[in-house]
């Protein structure tokens, strides 16, 4: 390969950014969301938090239902008796063998306790509701992290193919050197130089190569799959240019989920003022059941006994006075309201500066991203005539390799400017509750 194809390698790998394949599978960015939704352990626990709160939504458990129990006991009892009536014998006894016997069934119901069960019970679906943000909040922040994570695999993998280029113009340098020491037109000092850039340029390749295995790594452990697991990613990073502040911001309250789970909170408070004026009013409950006993007493005045029946009952109950503590329980639940609207308004004002900031990060590395795209030509240009230049001994080592280096450091600050802009686009649409999922 000669000269010129060198360095379009390198322009190639570095300024073009179209997808490669290595020798290793190619893991796409979706399969890497949905292994990472299948297998991260964030997911899996609040996945587990949600069905709890899921079954816990129902009318039996905030008391709309009745209560039904059953009872059974058999029991006895082997005595000595000595009995002494106002009149008569005294009679004596030895071993007197009583029984008893009782089984039934009795049924609890609560029809008025001041509304507090309806509060109850719309308090458990404001609980499932939040659950289920809490859980699209883990999924939002999950899929943030691993289409970070894959995009930081993909720069590095650039940054790993674009000092290898580097490096085999540097190896070609050093056959160029040597050549010309051959036939008395270089110097030993040049062969040195060359080399010791070379080794240099080696050292870069290697780090590189390990920052690469290490963000793979952290890619695998997001995904909660095979740390070890080799594998190439995919090395386009389309970037949307189109976001829009204002859209946005709008997006952000409907649908972030720390907001949201702000305004729940909100209403959980509420709620549960509701329940404590409950306790104001009387509780009324019906209580029935049927119970069948019999038992045996020789001694006793009735030797055997038997009965079975129904048995039915209203109860009704009200707090008279507590001790002040229902006002002071009111008073408690509206300053925790309080506490919620401020928390509301805190998390509104804490994430819309988030997104402004975020935002003006993304438009400023946007910019950057343009600059950058032009410096990678420009860089490539400079390379190409400075090595023609150097092949026919105009220039000296020194300014070849300034070129290369300036070359390098273009293709390094463009794949961040790319990087730095796809994060805060991922950002933007984290704050905003629009990331993708699919």
């Amino acid at each position: 390969m000669n000269t010129k194809n060198f360095i379009a390698a390198l322009a190639f790998f570095s300024a073009s950014c179209t997808q490669v394949v290595w020798a290793q599978d190619t893991l796409r960015l979706q399969e890497a969301i949905t292994t990472a939704l299948k297998n991260n352990y964030d997911i899996k626990l609040v996945s587990n938090d949600v069905q709890i709160a899921n079954n816990n939504v129902n009318i039996g458990n905030a008391g709309m239902l009745p209560a039904i129990g059953g009872t059974y006991t058999n029991g006895g009892s082997r005595q000595n008796t000595i009995q002494t009536p106002a009149t008569g014998v005294e009679k004596k006894a030895n071993g007197v063998l009583s029984t008893n016997l009782s089984y039934g069934v009795a049924l609890d119901w609560t029809i008025f306790d001041g509304f507090q069960m309806f509060a109850s019970y719309n308090k458990l679906k404001e609980l499932q509701k939040q659950g289920e943000v809490i859980a699209k909040s883990t999924i939002l922040s999950t899929v943030s992290s691993v289409v970070s994570a894959y995009f930081a695999v993909a720069r590095q993998q650039q940054l790993v193919k674009a000092t290898d280029s580097a490096l085999i113009i540097s190896k070609l340098r050093v056959k160029i050197a040597e050549n010309k020491l051959q036939i008395g037109r270089g110097s030993k000092l040049d062969v040195l130089t060359a080399k010791v850039d070379y080794n240099t340029d080696t050292t870069l390749y290697l780090q590189q190569k390990n920052l690469l295995q290490t963000s793979m790594v952290t890619l695998n452990q997001v995904m909660a799959r095979d740390l070890n697991a080799d594998f190439a990613v995919s090395e386009v990073m389309n970037i949307n240019e189109n976001l829009k502040l204002d859209e946005l911001s709008l997006q952000m309250q409907q649908l972030n989920p720390d907001l949201q789970n702000a305004f729940i909170s909100k209403k959980i408070a509420e709620l549960n003022l509701k329940q404590i004026k409950g306790q104001r009013y009387p509780t009324v409950g019906l209580n029935g059941g049927y119970e069948h006993s019999k038992s045996t007493s020789p001694t006793g005045f009735n030797q055997k006994f038997r009965a079975n029946g129904l048995t039915y009952g209203v109860t009704a109950s009200l707090n008279v006075f507590n001790g002040f503590l229902q006002r002071q329980n009111e008073r408690n639940a509206k300053v925790e309201i309080s506490s919620s609207e401020l928390t509301l308004e805190k998390t509104k004002q804490d994430i819309s500066a988030l997104l402004i900031s975020t935002y003006r990060n993304y438009a400023t590395n946007l910019d950057l991203l343009r600059v950058e795209t032009g410096n990678v030509e420009l860089a490539k240009q400079n390379l190409d005539i400075t090595f023609d230049k150097y092949r026919l001994g105009n220039i000296s080592p020194l300014e070849l390799r300034e070129a290369q280096r300036n070359s390098i450091n273009a293709i390094i600050r463009f794949l961040d400017a790319s990087y730095q802009a796809k994060l805060t686009e991922i950002s933007l649409k984290e704050i905003s509750g629009t990331l993708n999922i699919q």
